[in-house]
């Protein structure tokens, strides 16, 4: 019994940081999950070329984007397809025929998506400046993107306080 729980805690501790595994750009180069963020807020969203609702989220947060900023709070957009070696060169297309405007990494191998415990497209999450997990959200409804910038805006204002 105390083994199993010492196994969840680990499991559920480990779970609610961003881990330290490379992906790759839209150029081929691996990077640092972490290296991305710099410091700054990130929301990363799973999707697939196969998966309607993660693109349209995708497009909803591409569309959402310029207003957010607008509002002068500071944090990094990822998106991070989940297609397998056979079709990147789709997802790359799709992301750049859909002109998004954030970071679009390649996770062909599914390591990021393992580590972070992702089972279904789209799947979520905002997280903080350090890279604890803050939130997840799993699937997509129109306004759900909101609600992500809502949790981003939250960090700031939490930031602003401890200052």
């Amino acid at each position: 019994m105390f083994l199993m729980l010492a196994l969840f805690i680990g499991v559920s501790a480990s779970a609610q940081t961003l881990p330290d595994v490379k992906v790759e750009t839209a150029q081929g180069k691996a990077v640092s999950i972490r290296s991305i963020a710099q410091g700054k807020p990130m929301i990363i969203a799973y999707w697939s070329i196969a998966c309607k609702p993660c693109i349209q989220e995708l497009n909803a947060i591409n569309d959402a984007l310029a207003d957010w900023r607008s509002e002068g709070v500071d944090f990094v957009v990822v998106a991070v397809s989940v297609d397998d070696a056979r079709l990147k060169a789709s997802a790359k297309a799709i992301a750049t025929s859909r002109g998004w405007e954030f970071v679009c990494l390649f996770d062909e191998n599914q390591e990021l998506k393992r580590a972070m415990n992702v089972s279904l497209t789209p799947q979520s999450f905002v997280v903080d400046g350090e890279g604890n997990i803050i939130f997840s959200h799993s699937g997509y409804t129109p306004g759900s993107e909101q609600l992500l910038f809502d949790k981003i805006v939250e960090l700031k204002k939490a930031q602003k306080k401890k200052k």
